[in-house]
Parts: C-alpha cells; structure tokens; sequence
C-alpha cells in the first residue's frame, strides 16, 4: 500500500462520507486512490473554495468534520480562506493538500508554498507529513482534533514522494498522547452550578445569552430544559439560530448589529448575564464599556481563552456547555429551585418585542424582506438556508424563522461573500433528504457562481433564491447612513444606467442565461404577483435552480447598532 491508499483507507475508517477534491499535480496520487474507493464519494467542485466551503457546509449541517482536498501551491491557497472561515465559526474541517516533492520544499519550486507555516494562526493544527508511516496516525488525530473540545480546521501536507511511498501501514483504532494537546472534558463543579441558580433566583432582571456553542455540543434540548425549568428569557447569536424555538414565549430571538430590539435592550438592562457557548464579539457587544453595564456576568465556554478576552466575565466557568446545562437541570430539581419572579421584567420584554418587531414596508416592488418571508411561509419553515454575505443574510436571519439546529448555515465569524451556494450544495450532500436553498445577493452569488456546475455535473439538487439589487447592498447602506451615499464603487452594474425594478433591460449580468449555460433551470421574478409561483416552481424542482427576484436597492436592514455605539443607540428606522 502506498501513502495515498493510506491516506484514503484512513478516511474510510473515520467513516467520511464525501470529500470534495480538486486534483493537480502534486495531489493526483490521492485522486488516484480516491477513485478505487467504494465508501468515499469524491465531488469535484470547480474552485478550490467552492470546495472548501461545501466541506463547511457539510460538517455544519452534520456537525461531523467536512473534508476537502486540493493541489500545492495556488490550490492550496485557494482553501485559505475557507480555513480561517472554520477557525472563526469553529467549524471541524480537514483540509487535505497535496505538497511538492520533500527534496523541493523550501526551494521555490514549481507550485510550492509554505501552506503548513501559512495556515498555523487559523487552524487547530497543521500537519506536515514527513514520513508516509506517519499518516494513519495523523489522520486519527487530525479528526478527533478537529472535533473534540472547540472544533475547528485541522491540515494535513502531504508531501508527492510520501503519497508514492510503499510501506505496511498500521491503523491505530485509538488517539494515542498528542504532544501539547491534552483535553479533559472540562466539566463545572456541583458547587459552581448551585452558586449559578442562587443567582438566578435573586435577580430581578436576567437574560440567558448562547451562541454556536449550544450547537458543537449538541446542547439544545437541555438548554430548552434549562431555560423552562429556570423562566430566564432566551436571546442568542447569529451562530445560535435554531437553538431555540423564536416562538417559545421566552425568546427574545437573535440579538446583535441587526438584532431583535428587544433582546438588545434585554441585555443591555439585565442585571444578571449568563453566557453559553457564546463568544462576545464587536457585533454583540457594540461599544464594549456599555455592554450590559449593571450585569453580573457569567460565563460558560468549552474553551477559557474566551474568558475574559472582550467583556469581564465575573464568574468564568470552563466546562462542557452540554454537561453544564443538564446538570443545572438536575440540581434545580434536587434542590427544589423556586424560579425569581420575573413578571415585571418580562412586561417590559414583552412591550419592547409588541412595539419592536421586525418590520418592513410594502412599495411598488417586491423587497428582499418580503420575498424572504414568502420562502419560509412557501416552505413552511421546513428548509436548511445558507446564505451569502450582505444585507440579505440578515434578512434571512430575520424573516425565515429558524425553530431547529443546523438549519441557518453563514460565514458570521469572517463573513465571506461567496460562501453560500457552495455550502448550500455540501449541505445538500449531507442531508439530500432536505430542501436546502441559498438565499444570496448578486455581489456574493457572483463569487463562486461557477459551483452551479458541480450542483448540475454532480445531481445536488441545491437552490438559490437570489436577490438582486445590483449593488452591494451592506456596503451601500453604511454609504447612505455615514458617507453621504457617495457610491464607493458599489455598484454592480452601469452606473451610468443602473438596472433594476424600474429598469429591467439595464440589469447586469443576465443570471438566467447563465444559469442556462450551466444547464440550470432559472426564472426571474420581477412582479409581487408571480413571486409565490416562483418559489413553489423551485421547491418543487427535483433539480438544481435559480430563481432570481429583482428586488429595490433603497432597502436597508433594520434594526442596526453603529459600529462602535452601544445597544441604546440602535437605529429603528
């Protein structure tokens, strides 16, 4: 057995499923042994980034590490991006590269980089295999790193001679010690968790805040236990979406820059914070020394550097977020817990979300809000949406309600434009018995529009609603809102005969007649009447499609926090 037919019976035995590989000169031993698999489907995307965010997709719809593989050089930087994505959104990722001869490496060699050294402040940890005996090893350590603890992006370097090598491999069933790696499971003391209920019945003012970590743990039943058994109301992260039901009577929904009213203000006025599986970052915090001022915060999280990094936690615990909440649960009940009255603080929730919810107006011309909420009631709230970056990522955040796990699936950490038809196509590799759509801008769309063709070459019936406005719409609203609507190179398409609504002929470029060159199946909606009929048409579609809806540039997401002001300076209009 050679290296790569170790490297292939290895992913076989982490039971991967997919990997999406674009092959290249220093990587053709590994394609060569990925066709002689019989449990590996191996899906060629059409960039390398593509790739890579399909291998995000699938491990976010999954929750299981996501796999993919490109050449030295240019294809391995290619999935740069796509790394530091997953290392935002901790996200398990194996990224397989195949590397130039040893004897070459450092040598400036025909496609040779320093992917290892390049890759080291985005990744959980990079691998550089010197010696092809050393690859089941890696490959049983590269995957519980990736998604044991805080997941993340693992790489593996595989040199082309070691790919070649012909050695007797052993497949280690077990992770032996990996050096400067030792996980414990942290778990929170019963003394801790007794002190976190006394302080909850002696608040008058508490919000429970989660995040994406709620989702690595696979925590969201005991959350729902938790935040039942205590009556705390329940806002969290754009990670965090689908945690917990919108509907429950104690959600406050999602909070942040384009968050609910209510759960700003709710954090903004508690006095009691008490943080899951949540990191506090600028787009939460706002102007951080006017983050939740008069809060005694809390802070559960898997991983202690957390702690501490942007906001004071006055009492951090490290702990499995997981085994924190179902022991709350156990010890409210042992302990016979009385829930804080909360009836005057909840009146004013409930009177922020009433006066506060989100809101758009209904014009001449179908928005972007509107067509949003047309596709959750036409789904019935049934489908997985990946998103691209811009304006209408908060609008799906906004209008599709999200009441299941791993069924909002966006670059949040980083936020790469481009990402969402290709995740939306490893989504559907993952979970083909799913309605799964991307709901993209033109701009983001635009970025790796070439992953139709996967979708088309490969029968993933993956689907974008695509809301075309022509510009870049978030950039767009912070020129209107702060720079006087000076146009900043935003705009899309002619600016000297801007396309759109009003003017159909000028819209730039034709995404049907792309979509066709693909051999996808497109209709644009340009009239609120024809907008449900096209949604039913793409649902309906046992194949990939595009139904493009020209939607108004004169929209903006609201509600918005200013970069740099504090929830008390949200703008509602």
């Amino acid at each position: 057995m050679n290296g790569a037919d170790a490297l292939v019976a290895s992913l076989e035995r982490e039971g991967v499923e997919a990997v999406f590989a674009y092959p290249g000169g220093a990587s053709m031993e590994l394609h060569q042994s990925l066709t002689r698999s019989k449990s590996i489907r191996t899906i060629l995307p059409r960039q390398e980034q593509g790739g890579g965010f399909m291998a995000h997709g699938y491990a976010r719809a999954t929750g299981k590490a996501g796999v993919c593989m490109a050449t030295s050089g240019p294809g391995a930087t290619n999935l740069m991006t796509c790394i530091a994505d997953a290392y935002m959104d901790s996200v398990p990722l194996i990224a397989i590269t195949g590397q130039v001869y040893q004897q070459f490496i450092g040598k400036s060699a025909f496609q040779e980089t320093d992917f290892f050294g390049m890759t080291l402040p985005v990744v959980k940890h990079s691998y550089l295999v010197l010696d092809a005996e050393d690859l089941p090893r890696i490959v049983k350590e590269a995957f519980y790193l990736a998604e044991s603890g805080r997941p993340g992006p693992v790489v593996i370097d595989i040199p082309k001679d070691v790919q070649q090598a012909v050695f007797e491999p052993f497949f280690p069933s077990e992770v032996g010690d990996i050096p400067g790696y030792k996980l414990d499971v942290p778990k929170a003391s019963d003394e801790e968790l007794t002190e976190v209920l006394r302080l909850i019945t002696e608040a008058k003012k508490p919000v429970l805040y989660t995040g994406g970590g709620i989702l690595s743990a696979d925590a969201h039943e005991e959350l729902k236990e938790f935040a039942e058994i205590t009556g705390l109301p329940v806002t969290h992260t754009l990670m965090g979406l689908g945690v917990f039901d919108p509907a429950h009577e104690q959600s406050l929904y999602w909070y942040g820059m384009h968050g609910t009213v209510a759960g700003n203000w709710a954090v903004c006025e508690s006095d009691l914070l008490l943080c899951a599986g949540a990191r506090f970052d600028d787009r939460i915090t706002g102007k951080v020394d006017k983050f939740a001022q008069e809060a005694y915060v809390i802070h559960f999280d898997v991983d202690k550097s957390e702690h501490n990094k942007n906001v004071h936690a006055h009492f951090p615990i490290q702990t499995d977020v997981k085994y924190a909440l179902k022991r709350l649960c156990e010890l409210a009940k042992e302990q016979g817990f009385k829930k804080p009255d909360l009836t005057e603080w909840f009146a004013s929730l409930d009177k922020w979300k009433e006066e506060n919810p989100f809101r758009y107006k209904k014009g001449e011309h179908i928005t972007s809000q509107e067509a949003v909420e047309a596709l959750y009631e036409e789904s019935k709230g049934e489908a997985i949406i990946t998103t691209g970056v811009g304006q209408h990522q908060m609008w799906a955040a906004q209008y599709y309600k999200f009441k299941d796990p791993r069924t909002y699936i966006s670059s949040l950490g980083l936020g790469t434009m481009g990402f969402g038809y290709p995740a939306a196509v490893g989504v559907k590799v993952a979970r083909p018995d799913k309605e799964v759509i991307d709901i993209d801008g033109d701009g983001s769309f635009l970025m790796n529009v070439q992953e139709l063709a996967t979708a088309k070459i490969e029968k993933i019936n993956a689907k974008c609603l695509l809301l075309n406005n022509q510009h870049l719409g978030m950039v767009m609203q912070w020129e209107d809102r702060f720079y006087e609507s000076v146009r900043g190179h935003t705009i899309l398409c002619d600016p000297e005969n801007l396309g759109g609504p009003d003017n159909l002929d000028a819209i730039y470029p034709d995404f049907v007649t792309m979509a066709a060159g693909f051999g996808v199946k497109a209709r644009r909606i340009t009239k609120r009447e024809d907008l449900r009929d096209g949604i039913r048409e793409m649902l309906e579609a046992d194949e990939p499609y595009l139904l493009e809806v020209v939607v108004p540039f004169t929209e903006h997401v609201m509600p918005m926090i200013p970069q740099g002001k504090s929830a008390k300076e949200i703008l509602t209009d």
